[in-house]
């Protein structure tokens, strides 16, 4: 429903104050006005800039000015016994810590259940004193759906060849959802002046800044893709395929995310990443420590805000890294921090089970052990993965990718590489370019994780064994014993078989 035929509901139903939630207060109040010509009702604005205007009429507006106890009594004028009146205070809510506006506002909208006059409040915030609670009804006024969206680009790109049509049209669309529509009319005019047409990357270059204005989600377009990492075949084929399921009417079909646990350094942030240039999503990255607020309440509305945000941008990936450091205090939060962090992360599960947007989830943890047992049941996300340190034959590929990435000769001897992440086989090739030594030499500044951190990566493979996917291959991860670590110091002292 439009944000007109919302409030048209309302205002047949009597509700005589109405808070309207909208960035674009121009557009919004066209809507209005347009809602009252159709319906033959009075319609006047105010805002502490330019007083009490009465939209398309001769008659002067005489209330006082910019004084809003004015504005507020001035409603009375316009009642009439067949017709509605309506009053909207554009950007009211930083005049609401005054005790006589809000009393005057509470008469208002007592008489106005009378006389048939309506308070409307148009704001980007929701700030409604307690004394006005129970009075007013919120109504959000929606960002541009895709139809929208669309028309506004055929109203700038009037030229030939200036909008693409198809898939292309489509991918425009995508990369525009979330966007104002003032802020969409910026993004298609610029790319008109650099590309001489519209494509989607000066809108991505628009939307990141949007982001980076709120302070809490990041945008991340880079150009990684699949062939740059090194196995995970199981993994790369189960989120292509979940993937094509993107767009389907019904969200009962769309794909939810994945949760990737393993060892450090095996490639699962470098996997969400690379999803989102394989899919042609873009990846929103959530840093839960930026959540936290320093103000009562501050950090819940800030993780509202940040998955309302991910929901206006869909389709779209939202990527959380080591979530078991951002959500580890949850089980004493109550005793260190007022229950903020538990309510924090259930605002997150509860989006996580039911949000409908297009969004695709992908979250990494090393140690899942720490995470309430919760987080990881079935319906919050599509599957658990474990990345294990990568086989012989996935090593293979990463030395080849790594070695060609820094310029290395791909003949010299490669050194011995048992237990070494993906992580440790770039950073080897990083050091013998940045050295400018060989691969055997470099790789004496290598310590493996799974050697610095043997009894932790232990017993996250072995509880991985049996309770998560497998990335490498189909089917549930099943650790072999015979390909297990060894703990370092220990040396085996073989006898001489010419002594027996």
């Amino acid at each position: 429903m439009t944000l007109s035929q919302r409030l048209l509901e309302y205002i047949q139903a009597c509700f005589t104050a109405i808070w309207i939630e909208s960035a674009e207060h121009d557009d919004a109040l066209r809507e209005i006005a347009q809602m009252c010509r159709d319906q033959d009702w009075k319609l006047c604005t105010w805002n502490v800039d330019a007083g009490l205007q009465i939209p398309g009429s001769e008659q002067p507006a005489d209330a006082g000015g910019n004084d809003p106890l004015a504005a507020i009594r001035a409603i009375n004028a316009l009642a009439t016994p067949d017709s509605s009146a309506l009053l909207v205070l554009d950007n009211f809510h930083r005049f609401l810590q005054s005790a006589e506006i809000v009393q005057a506002l509470a008469g208002q909208i007592t008489a106005g259940k009378q006389n048939r006059t309506f308070i409307i409040v148009l704001s980007p915030v929701v700030d409604i004193p307690t004394e006005l609670e129970k009075h007013f009804v919120v109504v959000e006024h929606e960002l541009p759906g895709r139809e929208q969206l669309e028309e506004i680009a055929r109203d700038i790109a009037t030229e030939d060849g200036e909008l693409p049509e198809g898939d292309a049209l489509e991918t425009v669309l995508d990369a525009a959802a979330g966007l104002t529509r003032y802020e969409a009319e910026g993004a298609f005019s610029l790319s008109l002046v650099r590309h001489a047409e519209i494509n989607p990357e000066s809108v991505w270059e628009l939307k990141s800044g949007m982001l980076k204005k709120s302070g809490l989600l990041s945008l991340h377009r880079g150009s990684e893709k699949f062939a740059d990492l090194g196995g995970l075949e199981a993994l790369k084929s189960f989120c292509l395929r979940a993937m094509r399921r993107q767009g389907h009417r019904d969200p009962l079909r769309r794909p939810r995310g994945v949760m990737l646990l393993g060892v450090p350094g095996t490639g699962k942030s470098a996997f969400a990443k690379a999803l989102g240039h394989e899919t042609g999503r873009p990846t929103l990255t959530l840093d839960v420590g930026a959540l936290m607020g320093s103000l009562v309440g501050q950090t819940e509305q800030n993780i509202r805000r940040a998955l309302r945000i991910t929901d206006a941008m869909a389709p779209c990936i939202l990527f959380c890294d080591e979530l078991e450091k951002a959500l580890s205090g949850v089980a004493s939060s109550g005793q260190t921090d007022s229950g903020v962090s538990a309510r924090l992360f259930g605002t997150l599960l509860t989006w996580l089970s039911d949000h409908e947007s297009d969004v695709f989830f992908v979250g990494t943890c090393n140690d899942i052990s720490k995470l309430p047992p919760e987080f990881a049941r079935s319906e919050r996300f599509d599957s658990v993965w474990f990345l294990d340190l990568p086989s012989v034959q996935q090593k293979r590929a990463i030395w080849r990718i790594y070695i060609e990435l820094f310029g290395l000769d791909a003949k010299q001897p490669k050194p011995v590489d048992a237990d070494w992440t993906g992580a440790e086989v770039r950073s080897c090739c990083r050091l013998a370019a940045l050295l400018d030594v060989p691969l055997v030499e470099a790789a004496q500044n290598v310590v493996p994780v799974a050697r610095t951190a043997h009894e932790s990566v232990e017993r996250l493979r072995s509880w991985a064994s049996g309770r998560c996917l497998d990335a490498d291959r189909p089917g549930i991860y099943t650790r072999n014993p015979n390909t297990g670590t060894v703990k370092p110091g220990r040396k085996v002292r073989r006898g001489d078989p010419s002594n027996n």
